[in-house]
């Protein structure tokens, strides 16, 4: 749209020209990957092309990517009870942090009895003690901790979890789809053993996500049973196109990465300390290392969705928090773990940057922040 600024990098990406390139060749493919006759061999060379790029960037084996429809689908099929490791049996509970996407908080296949908490700090990150005193409590366990918060930006200590969850005999899922493209992520450096990205985070199309997992990791039950595909993890003929353009824009956003970094953070930095000129402002996880893109932030007596539609009035797109509640302000649940009030979880709202941001893009949001202040927090 015109004259409009999007800041809402966290909720999704615009499409990247390498992922659209890559996606308008595959859609004049006509094989279905499935077949052997060369139309479907060139079908399946794309499917593969663009495993052997998502794995090689997150240091998995090509045979251990597994694509989907979606993130979320991907962390469903990650949180599979009866999982199990090189060394020991099968995880017969979950344990989740408590400001993980609702797609992890869901739980997956496991019953509800069988899934706990592990608490955060006040700063958003995970206490690590309390999940030492909850692996000691019970069965191996299946731990589900994100790379970093979608709200926040607060990158989590997944390295040492790993470590204490592999002591204990468990196994540890990282949803990686904030961090892949925004900071480096390797699931064998972090010690994950299963990883989980999405394609519309990194400039490649909606609806494509996948599931990288370590050797030796058996026991996935698929969501979808049916023709076999996926190695028979996921049933139902791939999505040519979108993977095609995953595989794309996954290439394009790791050669960029080190120039992005710090590009955004430079950026990051500047709107933060414009949005202090409001009295009050209160930015959110910033005694933590962040992801060098995201902003949540709030001021007393700030109202989440009044501050969502100002802004957009003003012609800057930014949002609440995870848009996957979309038509739904809610109070964030990522703040009421932090500890923080209802009234201020009803309060924060997130800017969050990508590779395109201007510096005069900050200059807007600033400058609609100053005026929304002076009317929306007048007392």
């Amino acid at each position: 749209m015109p004259n409009r600024v999007y800041l809402d990098w966290n909720a999704t990406t615009p499409l990247r020209a390498e992922a659209r390139a890559a996606m308008v060749a595959a859609f004049d493919l006509v094989g279905n990957p499935s077949s052997v006759h060369a139309e479907g061999r060139e079908a399946r060379r794309l499917v593969e092309e663009a495993r052997a790029t998502l794995a090689a960037a997150v240091g998995a084996q090509p045979r251990n990517v597994v694509f989907t429809s979606a993130g979320t689908e991907a962390n469903a099929l990650a949180l599979s009870p009866g999982l199990r490791g090189p060394p020991g049996g099968p995880v017969a509970r979950l344990l989740v942090s408590a400001v993980e996407h609702a797609s992890v908080l869901a739980g997956g296949r496991f019953p509800a009895d069988k899934i706990g908490l592990i608490q955060v700090r006040r700063s958003g990150v995970v206490d690590l003690d309390q999940l030492k005193r909850q692996l000691k409590d019970g069965p191996p366990a299946l731990v589900s901790i994100m790379a970093a918060n979608n709200e926040t930006g607060a990158v989590q200590p997944v390295t040492e979890a790993a470590s204490i969850v592999h002591e204990a005999g468990g196994l540890l899922h990282v949803d990686a789809i904030q961090a892949l493209g925004k900071i480096p992520f390797d699931i064998n450096s972090v010690g994950a053993d299963l990883a989980t990205f999405s394609a519309h985070k990194i400039g490649g199309p909606k609806g494509v996500g996948a599931l990288a997992l370590t050797e030796g990791i058996s026991g996935l039950e698929p969501v979808l049973r049916g023709g076999g595909q996926e190695l028979n993890r996921r049933a139902g003929t791939e999505n040519i196109a979108g993977i095609a353009g995953f595989g794309a824009a996954v290439k394009a956003a790791l050669q960029a990465l080190p120039e992005d970094v710090k590009r955004m953070a430079s950026l990051r930095d500047r709107l933060e300390n414009g949005l202090g000129d409001v009295p009050g402002t209160t930015v959110f996880a910033t005694e933590v290392a962040r992801l060098p893109n995201t902003v949540l932030f709030t001021a007393p007596g700030l109202k989440a969705e009044t501050a969502v539609i100002g802004f957009d009035l003003e012609g800057i797109a930014m949002s609440s928090g995870s848009a996957c509640s979309s038509g739904k302000v809610q109070p964030s649940h990522v703040l009421s773990a932090m500890g923080y009030d209802p009234a201020v979880a009803q309060g924060a709202v997130r800017l969050s940057l990508g590779w395109s941001t201007e510096p005069e893009d900050i200059n807007r949001a600033l400058e609609a922040w100053r005026k929304l202040g002076n009317t929306l927090l007048k007392r």
